[in-house]
C-alpha cells in the first residue's frame, strides 16, 4: 500500500509542477494532495516538499492552519472567473455553463471561506 501512496504522490507532484507553467492547471491542490500521499509513504519526500522554499510555505500553511494566503485567494478566484468568462465567450451551451458556474461558485466559496494565511 505504501508504494501506491508513493506513486500517487509522485504523479500529483508532477501535475503540480506542470501547473506552475500551465495556467489552466492548478498547482496548490495537487501539491497538497502530494504532501498527503508522501506523509503516508515517504517521510523523506514529505519533509523535502515542506522544506522547499517555493512549494513548502502554502503546504505548511494549509497543514498547520487550514489557511490560504490572500494573494493565493485572489489568484484562485481570478483564474476561475477568467475560465468562466472564456466559456461564455466561446458560447458553451447553457447547461454546461450552469454546471460550470455552480462548480466555480462552490470552489470560490470554499477558497474564500478559509482563513487568511501569511503571504509566503
Amino acid at each position: 500500500m505504501r508504494s501506491l501512496w508513493l506513486m500517487a504522490g509522485l504523479l500529483l507532484l508532477g501535475l503540480g509542477l506542470i501547473g506552475v507553467v500551465l495556467p489552466i492547471l492548478p498547482t496548490t491542490p495537487f501539491l497538497l494532495l502530494a504532501a498527503g500521499c508522501f506523509a503516508k509513504s515517504s517521510p523523506r519526500l514529505h519533509r523535502w516538499l515542506l522544506a522547499h522554499p517555493t512549494l513548502g510555505p502554502p503546504i505548511r500553511n494549509w497543514e498547520k492552519h487550514g489557511a490560504i494566503s490572500r494573494p493565493a485567494k485572489r489568484l484562485a478566484v481570478g483564474s476561475m472567473a477568467v475560465v468562466f468568462a472564456g466559456s461564455l465567450w466561446f458560447g458553451l451551451a447553457w447547461p454546461l455553463l450552469l454546471a460550470q458556474g455552480t462548480l466555480i461558485a462552490v470552489g470560490c466559496g470554499f477558497v474564500l471561506s478559509r482563513p487568511d494565511g501569511p503571504s509566503a
